[in-house]
């Protein structure tokens, strides 16, 4: 099932989220569907809040970019849960887009590398470090469980310069290549 997305404006995307538990009703089936939503908006991440659950879960899949790095070629992953509880101090930028902010890119600073733990779609254990794609990718839809979008982290010149971008896609001005929702 292809959820529609929710955009920028819409309050589900800064709404607190809650923890899954094991009894959370087919969390498999979620995670596919989440997975489809994902690849019918061509992106590499989407968190539940996104499609309109305030949960802790998301979805990646950066395997289409094991050309550049071979580690992502394994790298389709559902995080239930997760918590990044380090970070290191050397902090790189690159440019960030998000289904939730259609048509709006910017760069952003992050972290190069993060440590965190989490759950699978099967309630297994992970913790692991990320660094470089892996590790901005998985902050970005992390800042999603937290209420948080990727412009709220651009520099204070450029969020006042993307303002008037912003205030247009709250009141729905906006396209995008796939289905999408707004909801105050």
């Amino acid at each position: 099932m292809i959820y529609p997305i929710y955009v920028y404006g819409s309050h589900v995307l800064r709404d607190e989220t809650k923890e899954i538990t094991k009894d959370y009703p087919d969390i498999k089936k979620l995670a596919a569907d989440m997975f489809e939503t994902m690849y019918s908006a061509n992106g590499v991440g989407l968190a539940a809040p996104q499609i309109g659950l305030a949960i802790r879960m998301f979805v990646i899949d950066i395997t289409p970019y094991a050309d550049e790095d071979p580690a992502y070629a394994e790298f389709k992953k559902v995080f239930i849960n997760p918590e990044i509880y380090w970070e290191s101090d050397e902090e790189v930028s690159m440019g960030e887009g998000c289904l939730s902010l259609p048509g709006l890119n910017e760069d952003v600073y992050r972290p190069e590398r993060v440590r965190m733990r989490w759950l699978d779609e099967d309630f297994n254990e992970h913790d692991e470090e990320l660094g470089d794609f892996a590790a901005r990718v998985v902050q970005h839809e992390y800042d999603h469980l937290e209420g948080t979008v990727f412009t709220d982290r651009v520099n204070p010149l450029r969020k006042t310069l993307i303002r008037g971008k912003l205030t247009s896609m709250g009141k729905g001005k906006y396209t995008a290549a796939y289905k999408t929702k707004q909801v105050k």
